[in-house]
């Protein structure tokens, strides 16, 4: 009997993913452990083992495709003793099936525009069986993923109307996009107007593609598409910036004892052999000493090693820090699990180690979600201060800036000192304006007096 591959779901919240590259060819026997494709998430390559022993019978989706759905039919084996073409063939009209709903957009719309014209007659049958299939029927409930619900609500598309594509018909984002894009959920709008929808409404949503599009001259642009990691990047920031009530707190902090011990720990380091030769088994960077100095404080004022839910408040044991690492077309913060327990060696060569492999896209889904805070550091830059946007569920983020000597009194007189700004930004629901204050109280006294973290 033929066995399905269907595509895996990589973390709790991937909903769909590209299937960037087969590592097999139809034809090529597999066994469980054997990798036999990479797939490509929002924020990650990972790649996909063989859980049955078989012949590689079809490749259903081609490497390349993208927004294919978690549970989709990706290929086709056959079976110890099994002829792999009849398997293939055998299974020939499941794989267009499944396929469909992996398919982008403008395929949703095809079936959707193309009985319009002829609505007439088959409109009854047409638009009427796939919600009630569905379980979205006029009355009963309607299955759809939050995000879905919201991108439905903002765009006046009823959400009872679609036919869902998710497990059990659940209606998903792509589901409401198609929509959109086809123009059949215009006549939700229309519903919603009369319901009273005040004239300001309209205009507090944001502009249309080809709104924007008609204020540049033709031929003076160029179209990138967004991949995933930039749709998902935008669909965070939003939501961060428009459910967590921010507020902002900044200080100077003074890093000249902590350069003078960063100097001397790194003289200090032993030497290891590689396959370059004998180099230090360490070097610490200014970074590495405020992951350090962050999570410190954080134990040192626990209130604010929180999370906010509308149940209950999280308090966190450990102080997991994440820290934001620029890659290509986009960001992504692996995390220091445990930073208040680890040496500032150990936290210097995890970091290092997180940050190649996330440049490489080749980070673990573990490795980069949940954490209890985070730390972004444009100091490289030249960026003297800014203000970071949470990464929920993380009720604080440290935006560090630039070390630089300036002009400070002591004791009545003018001295030169390197002095860095920081701002804590914090979720005004989980960490008041007091205890943000306390929180960078504690971090400004590991940074000024470093020897603490050694002890």
């Amino acid at each position: 009997m033929p066995i399905n591959i269907t595509m895996p779901a990589l973390s709790p919240t991937m909903e769909e993913g590209n299937l960037a590259k087969w590592l097999v060819k139809e034809g090529d026997k597999v066994s469980p452990g054997d990798v036999i494709a990479e797939i490509e998430t929002d924020k990650a390559t990972m790649e996909v083992e063989a859980v049955d022993e078989g012949t590689v019978a079809k490749l259903v989706v081609p490497a390349g495709t993208e927004g294919v759905k978690v549970n989709a039919v990706i290929a086709i084996l056959a079976g110890e003793g099994e002829d792999a073409s009849a398997a293939a063939k055998a299974d020939g009209g499941a794989a267009p099936k499944a396929e469909a709903p992996k398919a982008d957009a403008p395929k949703a719309e095809a079936p959707k525009e193309a009985p319009k014209p002829a609505a007439a007659a088959p409109a009854p049958a047409k638009a009427e069986p796939a919600p009630v299939a569905n379980g979205h029927a006029g009355g009963e409930r309607v299955f759809a993923s939050p995000l879905a619900r919201r991108i439905a609500k903002d765009a006046g598309v009823d959400v009872g109307a679609l036919s869902g594509s998710g497990p059990h018909g659940r209606v998903v984002k792509i589901d409401v996009e198609a929509a959109i894009a086809s123009g059949g959920a215009k006549a939700a709008p229309a519903a919603k107007a009369p319901a009273g929808a005040p004239a300001a409404t309209p205009s507090a949503k944001p502009m249309s593609d080809d709104q924007v599009l008609k204020l540049f001259a033709e031929g003076s642009y160029e179209l990138v598409p967004h991949d995933n990691m930039r749709k998902t990047i935008a669909r965070r920031l939003v939501e961060a910036k428009s459910t967590i009530p921010h507020f902002y707190l900044t200080l100077d902090c003074e890093l000249d004892a902590l350069l003078a011990l960063r100097t001397q720990l790194n003289a200090a380091a032993p030497m290891k052999k590689t396959e370059k030769g004998e180099v230090p088994a360490y070097k610490l960077s200014v970074n590495d000493m405020v992951i350090k100095a962050m999570a410190m404080a954080l134990m040192a004022v626990p209130d604010a090693n929180a999370s906010w839910t509308d149940s209950a408040m999280v308090k966190h044991k450990h102080a997991d820090v994440g820290v934001a690492v620029s890659i290509p077309g986009g960001l992504i913060t692996p995390i220091i699990r445990h930073a208040d327990e680890k040496t500032l060696s150990v936290i210097s060569n995890e970091m290092k180690d997180l940050a190649s492999r996330a440049r490489s896209r080749k980070l673990k889904p573990e490795e980069y979600q949940g954490g209890t805070t985070a730390v972004s550091n444009l100091g490289m830059f030249g960026v003297k201060d800014f203000a970071a946007v949470i990464n929920p569920p993380h009720a604080t983020i440290l935006a560090v800036g630039a070390g630089e000597q300036r002009a400070v009194v002591k004791n009545g007189e003018i001295k030169i000192a390197t002095v860095m700004s920081v701002t804590l930004s914090t979720d005004h629901r989980a960490v008041d304006g007091a205890l943000g204050a306390e929180l960078l109280g504690a971090f400004k006294r590991m940074i000024e007096n470093p020897m603490g973290m050694l002890v």
